[in-house]
């Protein structure tokens, strides 16, 4: 099958001025494509023709690093568009109640999130994830995923500098603290724990 490169939730306009337009327009419409058009063209006429994005995920991860960095990249970055909201939205007191166990509160996991993605180093993504019925934060580096590492994930932030720099420069930490404090998505959060299994690609 083809992949698609998935709408976005939301305006263009929605995640200002966190993320801007122009971002969005390019992050989404360019970045995102891009990694959808490669991912198309490497599975074209393979084995890989009829799989789901995560089964040639699962496929390409160690075998073919080319595929599995597009294939990855385009599951994060819909995974991240669904991350975002126009304005911070409400978790379910089951999310709640685990990120209160595993942090501290709501507030101190936001804090978390924040330090783990100005320390990353270089580019990335920094992951709230649930594993065993236990919530963690996790990092990947460059076009890495734990889409197929046995992790439920519940959202994501992207902390490459195409994601931030024409609204940020390089003050990563000023990206990260715009979208932490007010465009987090804690109801597709609670929906991805509720459902027990990871967020798929829509086709």
């Amino acid at each position: 099958m083809a992949f698609k490169l998935i709408d976005l939730p939301y305006a263009d306009t929605a995640l200002s001025p966190a993320i801007s337009a122009e971002t969005l327009s390019y992050h989404h419409g360019k970045h995102h494509q891009a990694y959808i058009d490669k991912t198309n063209d490497a599975i074209e006429g393979t084995e890989h023709a009829d799989k789901s994005l995560e089964e040639v995920i699962a496929a390409a991860r160690g075998s073919n690093q080319g595929l599995f960095n597009n294939a990855a990249q385009s599951w994060n970055h819909g995974f991240y568009w669904h991350s975002m909201a126009e304005s911070e939205t409400e978790c379910s007191d089951e999310l709640k109640s685990k990120i209160e166990a595993a942090f501290g509160s709501i507030d101190k996991l936001k804090d978390e999130l924040k330090s783990r993605g100005a320390g990353h180093f270089a580019s990335g993504w920094v992951w709230l994830a649930e594993k065993n019925g236990e919530l963690s934060v996790e990092e990947t580096h460059d076009g890495d995923t734990i889409a197929d590492q046995g992790f439920n994930p519940l959202l994501v932030i992207d902390v490459w500098e195409h994601a931030y720099y024409l609204d940020h420069q390089n003050k990563r930490p000023a990206y990260l603290d715009a979208v932490v404090s007010g465009k987090l998505n804690w109801k597709f959060a609670s929906d991805n724990l509720a459902r027990g299994s990871a967020w798929t690609y829509p086709c």
